[in-house]
């Protein structure tokens, strides 16, 4: 099944049809103080939210009204000076290693004080309806995959560029000149501050991709809302011992599918699953069900391109890849549920 069914909202804004998300939150004013406690903070962010939801369904029903002038101060502030305060005590992951960050201290995805990317250019190989699509891989990672192809800059955070919010903003709108169709922020949960920062500092429409493996925190979901465009989202796992056996992560399930429910209330998904090997039945399957019962509407992709990268070798079961048998167990998975929009 080929088009992109549920993904219109996303093709009007990479057309300059309608605003990006942030671009309506700037829309919104919002007066806070910056020596204000987080909790004062979040209460102001709740209320505001109830606004940029009426402007975004407003927006979307009769369109943008250019005569709408930005304020000062803006909801997209409040969202950029509340991740600057979780730094202290981290928590954009479910890890909550809580370690104070402007000190430079680092729990589970080693990232400090200061964010680094390793790359950043105009990708092909993304979905259809993606590319070319700005792609900027940033460093260190929640999740510790046995198999994980990026494991150098994954593991090793300390390497690459210092993620600068204005030079990054800067980078973005040169792309966009050159034609990109969006920003694509790959592997962005240790860094949203610096994600969020570069946003505010943009000077250009562009949808903003979320290209993740939805392991935030629920703080971190409350704020993407009026941020994030597309998730390109990862649900890899049906249950949680496969998770924690080869990501290293705990109550995967559960949190996952949470932000993807949540996630799926504001913003577009565009979901991947990368079918691992001997794991289509504890894995696959119970994914696909999963997602036919709960966010049905969106732009699914089964991948069978796993090869055992990093430390595979040290599990057998895990270093080979898909025989041709899982790979049309899982096609007729995928076609006999009631998904619409599936990339095969």
């Amino acid at each position: 099944m080929k088009g992109p069914v549920f993904l219109r909202r996303y093709q009007q804004v990479e057309k300059n049809e309608l605003p990006p998300r942030y671009n309506i939150c700037r829309l919104v004013p919002v007066s806070f103080e910056k020596t204000a406690s987080l909790e004062e903070l979040w209460g102001i962010h709740q209320v505001k939210m109830q606004d940029y939801r009426k402007l975004l369904a407003s927006i979307d029903a009769n369109g943008y009204d250019p005569c709408l002038s930005m304020p000062r101060s803006s909801l997209l502030d409040l969202k950029v000076a509340i991740v600057k305060k979780m730094l202290e005590d981290c928590h954009f992951c479910e890890r909550r290693c809580g370690v104070n960050r402007k000190e430079n201290q680092k729990g589970h995805c080693r990232v400090g004080a200061v964010s680094g990317y390793a790359s950043e250019f105009l990708h092909t190989g993304e979905e259809p309806e993606l590319v070319p699509s700005h792609t900027i891989f940033f460093t260190g990672c929640v999740f510790s995959c046995i198999y994980c192809q990026n494991w150098d800059i994954a593991t090793h955070p300390e390497t690459g560029k210092i993620a600068d919010p204005i030079e990054l903003a800067k980078l973005i709108e040169k792309r966009r000149m050159q034609g990109s169709r969006n920003i694509n922020f790959v592997t962005p949960t240790p860094h949203p501050h610096v994600i969020l920062r570069t946003i505010s500092n943009l000077s250009v429409n562009v949808p903003v991709i979320w290209n993740s493996n939805m392991y935030h925190s629920k703080e971190m979901g409350e704020l993407l809302e009026g941020v994030v465009d597309v998730y390109l989202a990862d649900l890899r796992y049906g249950n949680d011992e496969c998770a924690e056996k080869y990501s290293k992560v705990n109550n995967y399930s559960k949190i996952v599918t949470e932000n993807l429910a949540r996630a799926y209330v504001d913003a577009e998904i565009l979901l991947r699953h990368l079918v691992l090997p001997g794991h289509v039945d504890c894995c696959t399957q119970p994914v696909v069900k999963w997602i036919e019962e709960h966010i049905p509407h969106v732009r699914f992709n089964p991948m069978f391109q796993y090869t055992p990268h990093y430390i595979a070798y040290k599990y057998p079961e895990m270093n080979r890849r898909l025989t041709v048998q899982e790979i049309e167990k899982t096609i007729e998975i995928v076609l006999s549920s009631g998904l619409e929009d599936v990339l095969l």
